[in-house]
């Protein structure tokens, strides 16, 4: 899996999960929006490593997490920066970090639609500022 394939499958996951959401599956959309984020977060990660380089072994081995911030530490990605600058972007990341792999468990109805929108906004959306960044 390279940098491409992890942008490509971050817009695949997203699509799914609009088309859930618009299907009141709720939770099956709130999972796949995490990995929306995971994905796109990976595809930064990817986009560090230079062609023919031997990856750093730390790098490697935290990269292979569903902890988004690990994985935007990971990135070396100025979440903190951003979040200062930008008011509606920390409101949005507030609502994103909370996600983890475990939500593939727990049933937590329509509020779930605050993740989709937290990463799609055209504007502040956490997806956007990591389209800045893969």
């Amino acid at each position: 899996m390279n940098r491409d394939d992890l942008r490509e499958l971050a817009l695949i996951r997203l699509e799914d999960a609009r088309v859930l959401l618009e299907n009141e599956r709720y939770e099956g959309a709130y999972y796949l929006c995490g990995y929306v984020v995971e994905c796109g977060l990976k595809a930064c990660i990817a986009k560090q490593t230079e062609q023919y380089d031997f990856p750093d072994k730390n790098t490697v081995n935290h990269s292979y997490t569903h902890d988004l911030m690990r994985l935007v530490k990971v990135a070396n990605l100025l979440l903190d920066e951003e979040m200062k600058k930008d008011k509606d972007f920390a409101t949005n990341w507030t609502v994103v970090k909370e996600w983890t792999e475990e939500s593939r468990y727990e049933k937590s109805g329509e509020n779930n639609r605050d993740l989709y929108n937290a990463v799609i906004d055209t504007k502040h959306g956490v997806l956007q500022w990591i389209k800045r960044h893969w």
